[in-house]
């Protein structure tokens, strides 16, 4: 007895259709749920767009320094090394001594970048009016004095 392609490829992949179904299924309950149990007040600035109803005042559009981004991005590259830093950790028995040589590397590199990063200056928040040059020419915050 052979089965037709079509009961073939539903007994191949039935976890995954039931999968759909109810993470489908899920959605719909929480979208129902939210809007039947969800509260009916109407208020006068209730559906401007801005602030769960508190009236908008000036121009939204603000100017944010480039830190910002820097420090999104520093956050970014070495989350994803960490990650990676996590697969070794999870095969070290199988890949031996290379394997170990490989991640010293790995992080001797991620500590190079660090460094890096940080002697020019890209991790230093202080507004530079609070900065004070020493005589070595590096600038840091200065202590408080007695």
């Amino acid at each position: 007895m052979s089965m037709s392609t079509t009961t073939e490829v539903i007994a191949h992949h039935w976890a995954f259709v039931v999968f759909v179904i109810i993470a489908f299924g899920l959605c719909a309950f929480m979208l129902t749920g939210g809007w039947l149990l969800g509260g009916r007040a109407k208020a006068r600035y209730k559906n401007t767009p801005f602030e769960s109803g508190i009236d908008a005042v000036g121009n939204t559009q603000l100017r944010l320094s480039a830190k910002f981004y820097l420090v999104a991005m520093f956050f970014v590259i070495f989350d994803v090394e960490a990650l990676f830093l996590y697969a070794w950790s999870v095969s070290v028995r199988e890949s031996g001594w290379i394997g170990f040589a490989e991640a010293a590397i790995f992080i001797l590199v991620l500590l190079a970048g660090l460094v890096y990063l940080a002697r020019i200056g890209a991790l230093d928040w202080a507004p530079a009016r609070r900065r004070v040059t020493t005589d070595s020419g590096r600038s840091d915050i200065p202590s408080q004095k007695q």
